[in-house]
């Protein structure tokens, strides 16, 4: 099997992250306190009225240009200039300069959790079944479809309901859901970028977990993304501890895909130097 290249995976989860932040409405960036830029070919993303810390993120870097003190200093620089609370830094491990315990430590980039990276191409991908019916979300549905996305991820709602909601403007960013008859249960998000077809967001409320949900939401995106011609499916979750398990990361391996790298978080907090 052909190997996807680190570029186009971290390039396409960049995008969508990018999509997701900076498509908010006008008065939901002042509420939130969004800002968004493109520094050195990767994006970074500073949501200050965040509480969780989640949406403040630097990443797609070093592939247009060099992991250098120069880069990272002028993303550190944005987040400065935001009044940023802080943000968390993910770089690809094949990109990673020499000197990269030097640059993390000029500008306090403290090591924390690892996130996996996943592929398959589409002709290898494989999911199973549920009861739940899925389907995509039409517009009249998109406010619900965020709703159950953060309730199905125990984040908050208030305002990022409406950040979420608005990247539907795009039409690469396509949103999906599972039912229980009338009602939305669990939700997942395809991003098409070319070849590429990006699962994120996949979340179900507590009440209707174990019931095949996000297999079926796997299997629905997967489907679409083939029929809008992607060669292949990316994804990304939490690494768990070692003894530890991630259902998300089960239901994925389970579905074909396969670890392309683990990649480490990098924290930045405005004091760290």
């Amino acid at each position: 099997m052909d190997t996807l290249p680190a570029t186009l995976a971290e390039g396409t989860e960049a995008e969508v992250m990018y999509q997701f932040v900076s498509m908010a409405p006008p008065s939901i960036k002042s509420r939130l306190q969004i800002a968004t830029t493109r520094i050195g070919g990767g994006v970074a993303l500073s949501v200050r009225n965040d509480a969780t810390g989640f949406w403040s993120k630097a990443l797609g870097f070093g592939f247009a240009e060099p992991i250098t003190h120069d880069l990272i200093g002028r993303v550190v620089d944005f987040y400065r200039a935001q009044d940023s609370k802080g943000a968390v830094f993910q770089i690809a491990p094949s990109v990673l300069p020499p000197n990269w315990n030097e640059i993390s430590a000029e500008y306090g980039l403290r090591p924390d959790s690892y996130w996996v990276k996943l592929a398959a191409p589409v002709e290898d991908f494989w999911a199973g079944r549920s009861t739940l019916s899925v389907s995509p979300v039409d517009p009249g549905n998109v406010r619900d479809w965020a709703t159950v996305t953060f309730r199905g991820f125990g984040m908050p709602e208030d305002g990022f309901t409406e950040m979420v909601a608005g990247s539907v403007a795009n039409p690469d960013v396509r949103p999906f859901a599972a039912w229980d008859g009338d009602t939305m249960v669990a939700t997942g998000t395809l991003f098409v970028r070319g070849e590429i077809g990006s699962l994120n967001a996949g979340a179900t409320l507590p009440s209707h977990r174990n019931q095949g949900a996000q297999s079926a939401l796997l299997a629905a995106r997967a489907e679409a993304a083939a029929k809008a011609g992607c060669r292949w499916l990316i994804a990304e979750t939490g690494l768990p501890a070692k003894g530890g398990s991630n259902p998300s990361l089960n239901n994925l391996l389970r579905a074909g895909f396969r670890p392309l790298y683990s990649r480490r978080n990098w924290n930045w907090q405005p004091d760290a130097a």
